[in-house]
C-alpha cells in the first residue's frame, strides 16, 4: 500500500484534503502532520512514498522540512500546496526535487489529477525498486556459485585464463596480500551443516568457500589485518566447530594449510590443509600443516603431481594392479635401503592420502582409508597396505559399475539446456552423479575444453542470435544468455570475440541492410 502523509498547520485544510483523497484512491494509507517538524520527525517512523507539503508554516516552513527529510530518504516524493504561485517558490521547489504543486484554494478535479500523476511516479519508482532488489538477490546467488567455481579452479588446476580474473573482479571481496587455506574434515550426513559454515566463515572475515567434495569443504582465507595468521585460523576453526551439535561432532576435523601470498601458490596451502588431518583422534579437533611431525622427508611438489597422473589414468584404464606393484615395489626398496619403517610407513601414507584425493575427484566415495596401526615390521605394513589398497579398489569399482556409458555427452546436454541459469560444477556433478572436480578434469581431458569455456561459448552463441533482433537490448540480452551484469558480459563478450557487443550488433545490423 501507499503512504501518504500531508502536512499543513491548519487543520480544517488537512481534514478536507483527506477526505478528499480517501474518497478517490481508498488503497492509500494517510496520515496527517501539523507543522515541518512534525512532519520530519513522522516521515522517519511512518516512511511515506509521497508527501503534500504545505510552504508557509510556523516554525519550519516545508522548504526547510523537505531539505531534511530528503538527507534521510531522498527516495520519497513531494508535491508542494502553496497559496502563493510565484517564481521564486517554484524554482525553490524544483531545486529540492518537488515533482508538482498545488495552489490553494485548489478544485477537488485539479488535486485528483496531480494526485493520479504523482501515484503513477510513485508506482513506477516502487516496481523499479523491486525489480532492482530482485536483481541484487539474483547476483548474489550467482556470486555465491562464482566463488565455489574460483576456489574449484585455483584449488584443482582447472583454470581458464579468460574467466578467473572476471570472476575474481565479480565476487567484489577485498583480497590481502596473504591468505591461506582450511579444509573441514565433515562426517557422512553432515551436509546439512555446509549453509551455516559458509555464513560463519565469511562473517569472520574476508575468505571463499568452495564446494563440499565428498567429505571436505576447502576455505580460502584471507588474513586480517591487525591478526596473526595462527590466531586468525584457530579463531575460525573453533568457531566452524561450534557449530556442530554434540551428538553429530564425531569425525569432525579441520586441516590449516601454510600462508603464502601468491593466488597461484594456494593450491600448496590446500594440500598443507589435507595432510594436516590425516591423523583425526588429535583431542583438538584442529591441526596445522606446520605442526605435523617430520617423520619423513616428505614428496616435493613435482613427484606429487607425477604420482597424481599416474592414478588417475591408471584409475580411468581400469589398471589398478598397476597402483599396487607402485606401492608394494616402493615398501620392497625401502626395505632393501634399511629405511626406519616408521618413515617407510609415512610415505606409504602420504600415497594413499594422493590416490584416495584421486578418487575422490572422480566422485568416489570413500571412507577413511589410513593404516589402523603402526606396522612393526615390513612383513606388516605390506599386509596392511593390501588390505587398504583392495577396498579402494572395490570402492572404486562399485562407482565405476554406477555410472552411464556416455557421461560426456549428459553433461555437455544438460550445460547447453540450461546456459542461460547459474549453474556451476557443483550443480552439475548433483544431476549427474559425480564430483564437481572430477567433472572438469574429463570435460577438459575429453574436450580439450574447460567446462566454463563451452558454458560460456554456449551463452555468446545465443548472444549473437539474440542481437540480430533490433528489438531487444543489450541489457535484455545480458540477462536472456544467463549474465546478471552487463559489463561483466561485455568483457566476456570481447575476450572471446575480440569485438565489443555493440561494435558486433552494429556490423551485424549494417551487414543485413547491405542484403
Amino acid at each position: 500500500m501507499i503512504k501518504l502523509l500531508v502536512v499543513d498547520d491548519e487543520q480544517i485544510e488537512r481534514d478536507a484534503l483527506q477526505v478528499i483523497l480517501e474518497k478517490h484512491f481508498p488503497n492509500v494509507e494517510i496520515k496527517q502532520a501539523r507543522n515541518g517538524r512534525q512532519a520530519v520527525e513522522m516521515a522517519s517512523e511512518f516512511q511515506p512514498h509521497l508527501i503534500l507539503m504545505d510552504i508557509q508554516m510556523p516554525g519550519m516552513n516545508g522548504f526547510e522540512a523537505i531539505e531534511r527529510i530528503n538527507e534521510r530518504d531522498p527516495s520519497i516524493k513531494f508535491i508542494m500546496i502553496t497559496a502563493y504561485a510565484t517564481f521564486d517558490y517554484a524554482h525553490s521547489a524544483l531545486k529540492l526535487g518537488v515533482i508538482d504543486y498545488m495552489v490553494k484554494p485548489t478544485k477537488v478535479a485539479d488535486i485528483v489529477d496531480t494526485m493520479d500523476k504523482a501515484l503513477h511516479q510513485v508506482k513506477e519508482q516502487q516496481k523499479l525498486k523491486d525489480m532492482d532488489k530482485e536483481q541484487q538477490k539474483t547476483l548474489q546467488k550467482a556470486k555465491s556459485i562464482f566463488e565455489t567455481d574460483v576456489v574449484t579452479q585455483l584449488l584443482f588446476d582447472h583454470v581458464h585464463e579468460v574467466h578467473l580474473h572476471e570472476l575474481v573482479e565479480m565476487l567484489k571481496m577485498q583480497m590481502t596480500e596473504e591468505k591461506f587455506v582450511i579444509s573441514v574434515l565433515l562426517p557422512s550426513g553432515s551436509e546439512k551443516y555446509y549453509s551455516a559454515i559458509r555464513e560463519k566463515a565469511r562473517s569472520m572475515g574476508n575468505a571463499w568457500i568452495g564446494a563440499l567434495y565428498g567429505r571436505q569443504l576447502p576455505i580460502i582465507v584471507f588474513k586480517n589485518d591487525g591478526q596473526s595468521y595462527r590466531s586468525q585460523a584457530i579463531l575460525m576453526a573453533k568457531e566452524i566447530l561450534k557449530l556442530v551439535k554434540t551428538e553429530d561432532s564425531s569425525g569432525w576435523f579441520i586441516g590449516i594449510g601454510n600462508i603464502y601470498h601468491s593466488l597461484e601458490d594456494i593450491k600448496r596451502s590446500y594440500q598443507e590443509s589435507l595432510l594436516a588431518t590425516r591423523d583425526t583422534s588429535l583431542p583438538v579437533k584442529y591441526r596445522f600443516y606446520s605442526d605435523v611431525p617430520a617423520l619423513s622427508p616428505g614428496l616435493d611438489q613435482h613427484s606429487a603431481k607425477r604420482y597424481e597422473h599416474t592414478f588417475f589414468t591408471s584409475i580411468r584404464n581400469g589398471e589398478w594392479d598397476d597402483i599396487v606393484i607402485i606401492m608394494i615395489d616402493l615398501i620392497e626398496s625401502q626395505e632393501k635401503e634399511g629405511t626406519c619403517i616408521l618413515q617407510s610407513q609415512q610415505r606409504l601414507m602420504e600415497l594413499i592420502w594422493i590416490l584416495s584425493q584421486v578418487m575422490s575427484e572422480i566422485g568416489v566415495d570413500i571412507d577413511s582409508h589410513i593404516y589402523s596401526f603402526r606396522a612393526a615390521d615390513y612383513r606388516q605394513l605390506r599386509a596392511e597396505t593390501r588390505l587398504i589398497l583392495e577396498r579402494m579398489h572395490q570402492n572404486t569399482q562399485e562407482h565405476q559399475d554406477k555410472l552411464e556409458e556416455n557421461t560426456i555427452g549428459q553433461i555437455k546436454q544438460y550445460i547447453i539446456d540450461h546456459a542461460y541459469q547459474d549453474i556451476s560444477l557443483e550443480e552439475i556433478g548433483k544431476v549427474i552423479g559425480l564430483s564437481p572436480i572430477y567433472i572438469s578434469k574429463i570435460f577438459k581431458e575429453q574436450l580439450g575444453v574447460n567446462y566454463i569455456h563451452f558454458l560460456t561459448d554456449c551463452r555468446i552463441e545465443k548472444a549473437k542470435r539474440l542481437m540480430r533482433d533490433p528489438e531487444k537490448s543489450l541489457k535484455q540480452i545480458t540477462f536472456e544468455v544467463g549474465y546478471h551484469d552487463p559489463n561483466y558480459f561485455s568483457k566476456v563478450f570481447k575476450k572471446m570475440c575480440h569485438i565489443s557487443p555493440t561494435e558486433y550488433r552494429k556490423s551485424l545490423l549494417e551487414s543485413n541492410k547491405l542484403v
